[in-house]
Order: structure tokens, then C-alpha cells, then sequence
């Protein structure tokens, strides 16, 4: 169901004026059904390239292709009413120039509807954001640790530990804000990093293993969720457990096939019960 032409979605304006206010409540989403169901509850849905690992299998961010963005993206717009939709810039969809990003997120904004896009990076990628946002382009950074950037900052690790690396992060959350966008995402940074960047820039800050100070803060939702059993990281909290709910549905129905006890005359054509 597309969005009711009675309902008004989270706006790009309204989310930056939250500000040191009411705080951003953001999952990811990456269909259709999960939309729907996250939409009442969220005011931003973030449709992130960790569906190449989530949905995909993959190792990393990195395989992730502008087609599958768009269209996962346009399957979020679909299952949503309310909440903004933000959908990731893919690896190497922007980092060329200024006019390459433009025509990768004019593609993802028509063919998605969604209301904005996000890009990693900092001062180095300051005036692609101007460029875009210059153009109509809403533009989410994304500073700390840049999973795009997996294979040269050499794995999945906090950054911001010591004074150099902190003082270029937060360098780099000024230069994108300075640069127009309307919120960043500050992933994987000392909790002391975070809320001095959050305190720095004039836009909405949005955490994720970063700090409670945020404007809002933003979770991967098979994380929180559950369903995925082998590993937890850090910052994440589980709010229910999916995952064993899913594997023990899946064993009761194997029992009932091999008993022949599914399907029962309820679930037949034809067939009157007894």
C-alpha cells in the first residue's frame, strides 16, 4: 500500500529542527512488510546498505549495488506512511565527483520517493553534500566509523580513541554539517567523542554505538530484534528474540508434517470437520 495521500510524512525540515529537542527515534528497514510494521513507532526509516550483509550475506557493505538500494528503497516508501525514508549512497556511487553523486541520488530520489539520501565521509566529501544539497538533494551524513571504509580503516572497530583521530572526526561532522546536511550519523565513536560532536554542529546528531546525548539514535532492526543469534555487538540491545521464536515455529511445524497432523481439515478444501 503506498503511502495515504491523508497522511504527512516526517519531513527533512522538521527532523532537523529536532535539535535539542524531542529525540529521533530511527530502525532500518529494507521491505516492504518491516516498513509497515516500524512505521508507527519511527520517525525515520533508514534504508542502510547493511542489507548486502543483513538480507544478502555478504561480508561487507561493499557489494551492495545502486539497483539493489533503489530497489529496496521504493519497497520501504511503499510499506511506510508516515515516517521519513533516508536510503544509502552505495559504495562507489559517489566518491568519483560532485556530478557523478548527483545523477546516482537524483536515480535513487525519483525512482524510490524517498525524501533524502545518505553518504559516508568527512571534509573530503564536504563539497559532494554542497553540491547535492545545493541541487534539492537532502543529504544524511555519516561520520566515525564508515563500514564503507571497512578494508582501509582494517575491520569493524570504535574510533576516536585517541586525541588525533577524535579531533578529525570532529573536524569532518563540522565540515559536512557546514556543508548543508540536515543530520549526521555518528557511528562507532567514544561515548565523550559523540556528545562533544553532537554539542559542535548545528544538525540533528543520530548514534549508533555512540552516546545517549544524540539527538536520536539508530539501530539495525534484525539486531534489535533478534534474529540474528551468533553475534551481538556492543551497542546493541536486543529487544526481543525473534530468532529462536522463528526456529522453534519452524521446528513445531516440521513435527506436525512428519505426524501428518498439518494440514488438518481446517485447512482443506472440501473437507468438513468432523
Amino acid at each position: 500500500m503506498s503511502a495515504s495521500k491523508t497522511t504527512a510524512r516526517m519531513s527533512v525540515p522538521a527532523l532537523r529542527a529536532r535539535k535539542g529537542g524531542e529525540p529521533i527515534v530511527c530502525l532500518t528497514a529494507y521491505t516492504a512488510p518491516v516498513a509497515r510494521l516500524l512505521d508507527p513507532h519511527v520517525d525515520l526509516l533508514l534504508v542502510g546498505d547493511s542489507l548486502g550483509m543483513v538480507v544478502y550475506g555478504f561480508d561487507s557493505t561493499l557489494p551492495v549495488t545502486l539497483d539493489l538500494m533503489i530497489a529496496h528503497g521504493a519497497a520501504v516508501v511503499r510499506g511506510s506512511q508516515r515516517a521519513c525514508v533516508v536510503v544509502d549512497l552505495p559504495f562507489g556511487s559517489y566518491q568519483e565527483s560532485p556530478q557523478a553523486a548527483f545523477r546516482n541520488a537524483a536515480r535513487v530520489m525519483a525512482e524510490t520517493g524517498a525524501q533524502a539520501v545518505k553518504l559516508e565521509g568527512g571534509a573530503e566529501m564536504a563539497e559532494t553534500v554542497a553540491f547535492l544539497t545545493s541541487r534539492g538533494v537532502p543529504v544524511m551524513g555519516h561520520v566515525g566509523l564508515l563500514p564503507q571504509s571497512v578494508n582501509a580503516l582494517g575491520g569493524y572497530k570504535a574510533v576516536g580513541r585517541d586525541p588525533a583521530s577524535a579531533e578529525r572526526i570532529r573536524d569532518d561532522a563540522r565540515a559536512i554539517a557546514e556543508a548543508g546536511a540536515f543530520s549526521l550519523v555518528i557511528e562507532g565513536t567514544m561515548e565523550s567523542l559523540a556528545r562533544q560532536i553532537t554539542e559542535d554542529v548545528a544538525v540533528p546528531t543520530i548514534g549508533i554505538g555512540a552516546s545517549p546525548a544524540c539527538d536520536g539514535q539508530v539501530l539495525v532492526s534484525d539486531d534489535m530484534l533478534g534474529l540474528f543469534s551468533d553475534f551481538q555487538p556492543k551497542f546493541v540491545k536486543r529487544y526481543a528474540q525473534l530468532g529462536a521464536a522463528m526456529g522453534e515455529a519452524a521446528a513445531a511445524y516440521a513435527a506436525e508434517v512428519k505426524a501428518r497432523t498439518f494440514p488438518g481439515p481446517e485447512h482443506c478444501f472440501g473437507v468438513k470437520k468432523s
